[in-house]
């Protein structure tokens, strides 16, 4: 008797961006449409699946709505991270040659990432309600002049040709995602390519005293750890309740991480490991670029 296959949920239609990262980071895995984040993060709490795949960010558009007040509260741990390239196809009924497209239907943001292609071809856009929704319109209604832009994968799900492969105006798009599961994994391990590396993710509220933020990343800059990422956000709508995301760079069991952790913890009154994982092969490469 065979094992039933673990499965990774995700937001959005079959054949979604986060999808593809689902397939790109966990080809192991079956993946499972959820509806919203909201549902997501539930699947797993309650067991009806071993991890979820959550966007946070993009290297065009930025962070992810709402998504970070769902992390803290979610129940959930980060135990890794999959950036993926969001290459655009444009998909259509088969058979269908470019000539005969008019009209595009995606989502409004990634209409806005082809608008080169679309000029270029005399292509007008449609807004749809998202990118894989997009392609199963297209597939459903049988209309030859209307395609769709979205993931490659998207065409291979609705059984569209694809016409034309990253149209994409900027090449090196790149969305993040972050892998949880219920349980937390603090182990050093290399990632998918066998490299080293850990990220360490956490949120923290600072005290009320004077220069408090101030004083507590001093200790990172004083002991050498590299801090990727630092964004505030307002907790249950106060503006006087404000909460910090923070990447960095190490684990919590290194020497110098260690010691910044400890200053930090002296002036907040809150702090939250989310999670401490293995940094993705691609990273490197967009911090570089940015």
């Amino acid at each position: 008797m065979t094992s039933p296959s673990k499965l990774i949920a995700f937001q959005g239609e079959p054949g979604a961006y986060s999808h593809q990262a689902c397939r790109d980071a966990r080809p192991d895995l079956e993946a499972l449409p959820c509806r919203t984040f909201e549902d997501v993060i539930e699947t797993v709490r309650g067991g009806q699946a071993d991890l979820a795949m959550l966007p946070v960010e993009n290297s065009t558009y930025g962070r992810v709505a709402d998504i970070h007040h769902l992390l803290p509260e979610s129940g959930l741990h980060i135990i890794d991270e999959a950036f993926v390239r969001v290459h655009i196809s444009l998909l259509a009924l088969p058979g269908t040659p470019l000539d005969q497209i008019t009209d595009a239907m995606s989502h409004t943001v990634l209409l806005g990432q082809c608008r080169g292609f679309l000029r270029q071809h005399g292509i007008r856009g449609q807004t749809g309600a998202d990118t894989a929704g997009s392609a199963r319109i297209v597939a459903e209604q049988g209309q030859r002049h209307i395609a769709a832009l979205a993931a490659p994968l998207a065409g291979e799900i609705y059984g569209l040709d694809r016409l034309a492969d990253e149209i994409e105006d900027r090449q090196n798009n790149t969305t993040r995602f972050l892998l949880m599961s219920r349980e937390p994994d603090y182990t050093r391990r290399a990632n998918r390519q066998g490299e080293p590396g850990m990220i360490t993710s956490f949120v923290f509220r600072v005290r009320n005293i004077p220069a408090a933020l101030y004083k507590a990343m001093g200790g990172f800059a004083t002991n050498g750890v590299n801090m990727t990422k630092l964004e505030s956000y307002m907790v249950d709508g106060v503006f006087t309740a404000t909460q910090f995301y923070a990447d960095i760079e190490g684990h919590p069991d290194d020497a110098n991480v260690k010691r910044a952790l400890d200053e930090l913890r002296y002036f907040t009154s809150m702090l939250n490991i989310l999670g401490v994982y293995p940094a993705d092969p691609l990273r490197a490469e967009q911090l570089s670029v940015s």
